[in-house]
């Protein structure tokens, strides 16, 4: 933002405390010349003569633990405490803490100047107010600190008309090697004066967000609830008693703020307040964390309960890497549509508030005419901006109001700079955030003073504040929320008010992002990861009977993976999405094709039967399964090069499915069996295998033939043998014939006659002999039309 307001000039009190000191200083200036020969570099100060320090700031640390009250008024008593440490080598005697009241900063450009040097001491040092207020000590050792409280009535500072003040904290006093009293210490600070309440006052809008990393996984739990998985118990962490969402919570309830919330740390805890699941190694623990997620929404619904509450898109995605990195990448935009469209599914529903989604909040306010664009395709309409991003070529004196129309019906609500980065930095020490409250408050009533223009401000602070920042941001607020010049007003107030007609409008170009942001954004890479991973969901949806078991938890995992929280995170954000698409993997490679051997085809027809296997839980299908003979001359399926079956698998079953095929000449030939979807798209890992045909040959057949003529041979040897026998038994029947007949036989039958008794013996022992082994029977049965005939088998 353009710096406002930029006038010199002191005001009359000041102006008069000052020209007090100088003729004070001037009466005793013989005096002071005879009994103290200055040494070089020497200044006066506060009708003092006290020698400047070098500028080596390290001598003395002077921290200014607490500052109360932050703006004090008429008739308050203004009470500082801290500590001074001696981070010099030499003992430092007659020491003492004092204070010290500057001319009013009319500037808020002075402002950044004076706590950016608040430790400097070859600068201007404003005079020392009375030494009755005023910490005193007879020696501070090397290395030790000593603490000091100074309290002084608002009245005896002469504080003249409103404004800011500088207020310094002193440490004067003298070593063995300089035995002169000297300023050995300093920390400056500002005092923001404003008796009267402000005509008109400031309308200020506070974001309060309440945004984390990514916690879950996209893995869930067999049973019928899904179980959630945590990657860790960090989230755990944050919302327990201490930790920074539950501060967060804490302080805001108190608190005139708009709520900014992620969608995705609302499902998370939500999802934690049953059964859970954690990640630990490569296994997983039962979660123990049910009681503390419930407490922490019940406090939040209550803190956020008739407040305005906007709600960024789900794991509040990286809008600047989408718009630079995404775009070309089909698919994304569609991601960050489906991350806005499921808002209403959740907070709602666990917040029991309806939220805002209007607005978008790209990381640290950063815009170009790409992140507009992209921020405003999933349906808000104003962006939140920052003033060190849309900054003000007009030279306006002054701070504008946010609201700037950009075109387009989009509405940039600019974030005042200074006063959104006020608490960013390590904040743990009481010194620094009291130095942050103070300069917090003293832009804001800089801001204030600068013109009788009616405005609305609005800042914007960093998405995810530690518990030491979020403790500082609170204590300035209520300060800023009880004081004189400011009053709390709505995000969508401030961007309905009217515009400043002078205020800038034009969004700078990309070339303008700033490099340092830039290095930290989602590279290309990850949003083709993201498009894979979305294609290979669509594909295994389909062919469920209970998509939603899958869409839901790896449709928000896509989500995270475009979340702003990765940033200056790669590693992990690229190890997240990994992750997500393994057991994307793992799924889908449950329902999946039985490998195969070679099949043996013997004969000219015949069935292959391939079988689809579902470790799924639940039942898949319709499925299409083709199986494709690569040499259709050889090998035929069906009559074809291919043949189609469509099949369905219940969960936790295998299902085969047979093919007919016929066979035009023996050899090998090569066979694809392959799933897909309904809709023609390949699912899973195509099973090939080759079928050995062996078809039935001339020779084998002459083979049959002649044992088959063996056997009918046979078979007339016995049946006349059979016929003699019955013959010989009638002959007996009459005695004189058989007499006769036996002189006969027994005169002409030798006994080497093969016709005789040992023809019946032979035949005896034909039948008694052991079976002879046939040819082996054929891996095929013959040709039949029936698929599944009887006796039908395929090798594998």
């Amino acid at each position: 933002m353009a710096e406002a307001a930029d006038f010199q000039g002191t005001s009359p009190s000041p102006a008069r405390r000052w020209l007090r000191h100088t003729a004070a200083l001037l009466a005793g200036a013989p005096l002071l010349a005879g009994l103290v020969q200055l040494p070089a570099g020497s200044a006066y100060a506060g009708g003092t003569a006290i020698a400047k320090a070098d500028s080596d700031p390290g001598t003395v640390a002077v921290a200014v633990d607490s500052l109360t009250p932050s703006a004090p008024t008429e008739g308050d008593t203004v009470t500082v405490s801290g500590t001074v440490t001696n981070n010099g080598k030499q003992t430092v005697t007659k020491a003492h803490v004092g204070l010290r009241v500057g001319p009013e900063v009319n500037t808020r450009s002075s402002v950044d100047a004076i706590a950016e040097d608040g430790t400097d001491l070859s600068g201007s040092i404003p005079p020392e107010i009375d030494d009755k207020y005023t910490a005193k000590f007879s020696a501070l050792a090397p290395g030790v600190a000593e603490h000091f409280n100074i309290s002084v009535p608002a009245d005896e500072l002469d504080l003249g008309d409103d404004g800011v003040y500088e207020f310094a904290v002193s440490l004067s006093g003298q070593t063995s090697t300089q035995p002169w009293e000297r300023i050995l210490g300093i920390q400056r600070t500002f005092l923001p004066w404003k008796p009267d309440a402000a005509r008109p006052k400031t309308k200020t809008t506070y974001l309060w967000p309440l945004v984390s990393t990514t916690h879950m996984a996209a893995e869930t739990g067999p049973n019928e609830e899904q179980t959630p998985v945590f990657l860790n118990e960090d989230l755990a962490k944050e919302i327990s008693p201490g930790g920074r969402l539950n501060q967060m919570v804490a302080l805001g309830k108190d608190l005139d703020v708009t709520w900014v919330v992620d969608p995705d740390l609302l499902a998370s805890v939500d999802a934690m307040t049953g059964s859970y699941q954690v990640r630990s190694g490569d296994d997983t623990v039962r979660g123990t964390h049910q009681d503390v997620a419930k407490q922490w929404l019940a406090d939040l619904q209550e803190a956020v309960a008739d407040k305005e509450v906007v709600a960024l898109p789900f794991a509040d995605p990286d809008l600047a890497s989408l718009a630079h990195n995404g775009t070309d990448i089909a698919g994304s935009l569609s991601q960050l549509k489906e991350a806005t469209d499921v808002v209403g599914n959740t907070v709602p529903p666990i917040l029991h508030v309806k939220p805002s989604t209007d607005f978008a909040w790209p990381v640290e306010g950063a815009v170009d005419r790409s992140i507009v664009k992209v921020a405003t395709s999933a349906g808000a309409d104003k962006v939140i901006a920052r003033s060190d991003s849309l900054r003000e070529t007009s030279g306006l004196p002054y701070t504008p109001s946010a609201a700037r129309p950009i075109g387009g019906g989009t509405t940039a609500v600019v974030a005042d700079a200074r006063l959104s980065t006020a608490f960013e930095g390590d904040l743990v020490k009481a010194s620094a955030s009291t130095l942050a409250v103070q300069r917090f408050l003293a832009q804001s009533l800089a801001l204030n003073l600068q013109t009788g223009k009616q405005r609305s401000i609005v800042v914007a602070p960093q998405r995810m504040p530690s518990g030491s920042q979020a403790r500082a941001m609170a204590e300035a607020l209520r300060a800023l929320q009880d004081g004189t010049w400011s009053e709390s007003q709505k995000l969508a107030e401030a961007a309905a008010a009217k515009p400043d007609p002078d205020a800038t409008t034009k969004v700078p170009g990309s070339s303008s992002y700033p490099s340092a942001l830039r290095k930290k954004e989602l590279p290309r890479s990850a949003f083709t990861q993201i498009a894979q991973t979305q294609g290979k969901l669509d594909n295994f949806k389909v062919v469920l009977s209970d998509p939603s078991r899958v869409v839901t938890p790896f449709g928000r995992s896509l989500n995270r993976e475009m979340s702003a929280s990765w940033r200056g995170r790669a590693a992990e954000a690229e190890s997240f999405r990994t992750g997500v698409r393994s057991y994307l993997d793992g799924l889908t490679g449950r329902v999946r094709l039985i490998d195969k051997s070679e099949t043996k085809l013997s004969g000219r027809s015949a069935t292959i039967p391939v079988t689809v296997q579902n470790n799924l839980v639940q039942d898949v299908g319709p499925l299409v399964l083709r199986l494709t003979s690569t040499n259709p001359t050889r090998l035929e399926i069906d009559g074809a090069a291919y043949q189609e079956q469509p099949v369905s698998v219940s969960g936790g079953h295998s299902q085969s499915v047979k093919f007919t095929t016929s066979a035009n000449a023996n050899g090998r030939a090569t066979v694809i069996a392959q799933l897909y979807t309904m809709d023609g798209r390949p699912y899973g890992k195509a099973v090939t295998f080759d079928v050995k045909v062996t078809e039935i040959t001339a020779t084998v057949m002459l083979v049959i033939g002649g044992g088959v003529l063996l056997l009918v041979l046979a078979g007339f040897r016995m049946y006349t043998q059979r016929k003699r026998a019955a013959a010989r038994a009638a002959d007996k029947s009459d005695p004189g014939e058989d007499r006769e007949a036996g002189s006969d036989e027994e005169s002409t039958q030798s006994p080497d006659d093969p016709e005789a008794r040992p023809k019946e013996s032979g035949t005896r022992s034909r039948a008694d002999a052991p079976e002879q082994p046939s040819d082996p029977a054929p891996d095929t049965a013959t040709e039949n039309g029936d698929p599944s005939g009887t006796g039908e088998r395929v090798d594998r």
